[in-house]
């Protein structure tokens, strides 16, 4: 079960594809490009990015990516990630829910966990581990109030405890924090 609703998600997107302005908000589109530098290593086979939204993070990852996919929950959201990704696939899908194949050895969770219930969030962390062991996670927290029932620190631990990996904060900014763990295959 999830913390927060579709319909909830739905709302967020019903005046247009970019209710946070990821497209102009100059704090974000620095986030994006801090989230791309904190990853560990200059190119990957295969991208998953759960809780795409518009794409706007996919746009700064996808080109050092053989593959991109992107899930997300919303449609509107995934229409605008495929304008603005035109070579990314992307897929509906509302968590919790297996997540789409591939070998993919880049994961990205960026501002998404605190969206999930405690329950939640350990099965998505099982499931990755069980089905990418030797994927790099990449997870982008904000820090202030998320709205939901989870705050991003508490939905991040409760992750990170679920995961047998080693991880380590890769920046620490003033409103997020983005934490990186090497697969352990």
């Amino acid at each position: 079960m999830t913390a927060v609703p579709r319909d909830h998600l739905e709302t967020i997107y019903a005046d247009g594809d970019d209710p946070w302005g990821f497209r102009t908000s100059a704090y974000e589109q620095a986030k994006f490009r801090a989230t791309r530098a904190a990853l560990g290593r200059p190119s990957y086979a295969s991208a998953l990015e759960i809780g795409c939204g518009n794409g706007e993070l996919a746009r700064h990852i996808a080109p050092i990516c053989d593959q991109y996919t992107g899930v997300d929950a919303v449609e509107t959201a995934l229409q605008a990630a495929r304008r603005t990704v035109p070579g990314g696939r992307f897929e509906q899908l509302f968590l919790p829910a297996p997540l789409p194949g591939g070998p993919h050895d880049l994961i990205l969770l960026s501002e998404i966990l605190y969206f999930l219930d405690p329950e939640g969030i350990r099965a998505l962390a099982v499931q990755i581990n069980d089905r990418w062991p030797g994927a790099e996670l990449l997870c982008v927290t904000w820090l202030g109030p998320s709205g939901n029932p989870l705050q991003g620190v508490d939905a991040l631990d409760l992750f990170r405890s679920a995961s047998p990996r080693v991880w380590q904060r890769a920046v620490c900014a003033s409103r997020y924090r983005i934490d990186r763990a090497e697969g352990v295959a």
